[in-house]
């Protein structure tokens, strides 16, 4: 994104121009550091809001009350989101943290360290002097860079308690750079992990799901449990743990082995939905096991899981499209076994699913993370590359007003009746209205008067 880093450089210039201190702060210069192309840039400065205000003619004081200016890239005058932005804050230190996310008072300062001992990790706290391309580190970030650790800036405790969802960060970024976490600051989150419900829970969705789509899903789940954060904000996840499987068909272990796995295996980058059906699909077979005489049986697991992530949704305050979508995925990922039993209307009706690209994708995780067997993944493959989309989906013979102007009176046996049209069209047995109107009369004369 070099519009945006040379926006950021030219705002830095232009705070310096007018006589204050300014640097890019935060992940933008971590990343940097790491080679990494940032996400966004963010600017610390010991100019007031009001006077970064008046340095830059187009801005937005967002957060003006915490030291907060957003400066929009120059041909964005109405950004679209806050990524068209470069976030400029000024140095501050915070006192009190009543509701364990914002600061009860702010207070703004001149000392680059007192606005730094007040940020989360020590690879998040280092400033960078674009124009001379010098790195301030007043906390210890650039060793701890080199060391691949996690580490709070000061009493983890204390950054803990100034905002809770900083453990799930924790987790999040030693997951993403393969770091591990510093011992002390892991003995923190597991202290205080019975307190991250405290957080709202979009909050914790959005940074659930970044540990799902950033490349290493199955490290940052495994390290969600052992700091113990796990069994708080996803209980059922947790459950899957020790769930043993019939060894025929899952030679790779229990559910929780299982479910890592198909996480290890995402692609990158990955749809959210996708990524959480992976997560769900067998969320249902903890409280379905069963030891029948023959093997180890999960009956009805798809429907309780099926419940199960709706509650889930629910809970982490998805919207209606993803929930119907994640709900999708859980509810047909068993049916890939009955693929070449289905009637050809059945199978084109369940090819033509919303983002089916998804339903296959998991399917194929699914296998790969237990029997590895494909032959249904590369019998749907070719049925998708050998059926044209006329005969996916095709024009429908008859509707309603069709069966209205053949003495049908409207009602809910419509419905019936045009699906079963549908279905034997889909099977190549109806070709023509005429005779799609003379089964609807062979099939339901009773409705006609």
């Amino acid at each position: 994104m070099p519009d945006l880093k040379q926006h950021a450089i030219s705002i830095v210039q232009s705070l310096r121009e007018a006589g204050h201190q300014a640097y890019l702060v935060g992940g933008c210069v971590r990343d940097l550091l790491l080679g990494r192309e940032p996400a966004d840039y963010d600017i610390t400065t010991d100019a007031t809001p009001d006077e970064v205000m008046g340095i830059f003619p187009e801005t937005y004081a967002v957060g003006a009350q915490f030291g907060v200016v957003l400066v929009p890239l120059p041909k964005a005058s109405v950004p679209k989101e806050d990524t068209d932005c470069i976030e400029v804050a000024t140095f501050r230190s915070d006192i009190g943290y009543s509701d364990g996310r914002h600061p009860d008072q702010v207070r703004f300062s001149k000392d680059p360290r007192e606005d730094v001992l007040r940020r989360d990790f020590t690879i998040n706290g280092l400033l960078l002097d674009p124009i001379k391309n010098e790195v301030l580190d007043l906390v210890g970030g650039r060793r701890d860079l080199d060391a691949h650790i996690m580490r709070t800036i000061g009493d983890p405790e204390s950054r803990f308690a100034e905002d809770k969802l900083r453990m799930m960060r924790a987790v999040r970024f030693a997951a993403r750079f393969e770091y591990s976490i510093d011992p002390g600051t892991l003995t923190a989150i597991q202290k205080l992990a019975n307190q991250i419900l405290r957080v709202s829970r979009e909050r914790l969705r959005d940074e659930l799901t970044k540990m799902l789509i950033e490349g290493q899903a199955r490290r940052a789940f495994l390290l969600l449990d052992e700091a113990g954060l796990l069994r708080e904000v996803l209980p059922e996840i947790s459950a899957m743990k020790g769930v043993q499987q019939p060894p025929q068909f899952h030679p790779e272990g229990d559910v929780f082995v299982h479910t890592l796995l198909l996480l290890d295996k995402l692609p990158h980058p990955c749809p959210a939905t996708l990524a959480w059906g992976a997560l769900l699909h067998d969320v249902g077979k903890p409280p379905t096991f069963r030891v029948a005489p023959d093997r180890i049986r999960f009956d009805g697991h798809v429907d309780v899981g099926v419940k199960m992530a709706q509650e889930i949704c629910r809970r982490l305050r998805f919207s209606n499209e993803d929930t119907d979508q994640i709900l999708a995925l859980v509810a047909n990922h068993m049916r890939f076994g009955d693929i070449e039993r289905m009637k050809e209307s059945t199978l084109k009706k369940f090819l033509r699913l919303p983002r089916f690209e998804e339903h296959l994708e998991l399917h194929r995780l699914d296998c790969q993370s237990s029997h590895g067997d494909l032959t249904s993944y590369n019998y749907i493959r070719e049925k998708l590359s050998s059926i044209p989309p006329e005969i996916m989906r095709p024009q429908p013979l008859i509707g309603g007003d069709d069966l209205i102007a053949a003495g049908y009176q409207p009602g809910p046996r419509f419905k019936q009746i045009l699906s079963t049209i549908e279905d034997s069209q889909l099977e190549g047995r109806l070709h023509s209205k005429e005779e799609a109107l003379a089964l609807v009369r062979q099939l339901f004369p009773d409705q006609c008067t």
